[in-house]
Order: C-alpha cells, then sequence, then structure tokens
C-alpha cells in the first residue's frame, strides 16, 4: 500500500506560530484567487490578502481566517506569513461583530477615496472574514 505524500505547513503571524503540521493539501487566498497547493508543488512566492485559508489533512477540512501576507512553498514545505491568523474557537464573535458595526458606521459617512474609507473597508473584510470562519453570519437575537 502506497503512503500518501504530505507538504508542511507553518502559518506564522507576528505573535507566534499558529499553526504547524503536516497536512495534505492547503487552499489560499491570493490576490487573484484562491490556489491550491498540493505536495510536489512548484516553488512560488505570492502575496495573499484576507480571506479563508483552506487546510485539508484526511477527510478533514479546517478553515482559518487570515488576514493579508506572504506565502512560500518550497520543497515539501508551505510558510503562510500573516498580519493574523485565528482558527475558528479562536475567534470573538462579539468583537468581530463590534468592528463590523463600526467599520460600516465609518463607511457611511466617508468618501470612497478617503484613506480613511479605505482603512473601515479594510477592517470590514477582516471582521467580515472572521465571523465567517466563526459560522456566523448576523448576531444571535
Amino acid at each position: 500500500m502506497m503512503e500518501r505524500r504530505k507538504i508542511h505547513l507553518d502559518v506564522v503571524t507576528p505573535q507566534k506560530i499558529e499553526f504547524s503540521k503536516e497536512v495534505d493539501m492547503v487552499v489560499v487566498p491570493g490576490y487573484d484567487g484562491y490556489l491550491g497547493i498540493l505536495p510536489s508543488h512548484i516553488p512560488l512566492v505570492t502575496q495573499l490578502t484576507t480571506g479563508i485559508l483552506k487546510i485539508y489533512d484526511g477527510e478533514r477540512e479546517l478553515n482559518m481566517a487570515v488576514s493579508e501576507g506572504y506565502m512560500e512553498v518550497a520543497g515539501e514545505k508551505v510558510i503562510i506569513l500573516a498580519e493574523a491568523a485565528e482558527l475558528p474557537e479562536e475567534i470573538d464573535v462579539k468583537r468581530a461583530l463590534s468592528a463590523k458595526r463600526r467599520a460600516e458606521e465609518r463607511l457611511a459617512t466617508l468618501a470612497a477615496w478617503d484613506v480613511n474609507a479605505i482603512k473601515a473597508q479594510a477592517s470590514l473584510q477582516r471582521a467580515l472574514n472572521r465571523l465567517k470562519v466563526a459560522g456566523k453570519t448576523e448576531p444571535d437575537n
């Protein structure tokens, strides 16, 4: 019986190593769309955007919210350097909902070209991404 090949994934933020494990496949949020990385992928360095990092290990799929960063693929190793990376159980849903509301309020009062509107839009994207990974789209009533 042939053993399935794995690829080592490290997800690193400025605070700590968020994830480090052998996995079957990784799907990352690239600027031009999602990229799938399997063992024996060609060497690659690319910029990542805020989105959902999908980690596949056997039958298990693990989602992680990531915010802006870079990915390097070299040999049988993938390194993701991200501003933030959170597993669903690490996401503070109340804090993310609060950040979402604040960003929406700021956006409602600013011109689209205003630098503060651009920052608010990025903040809104991060909050929505966290909520999606946490499985929450609307506050509990």
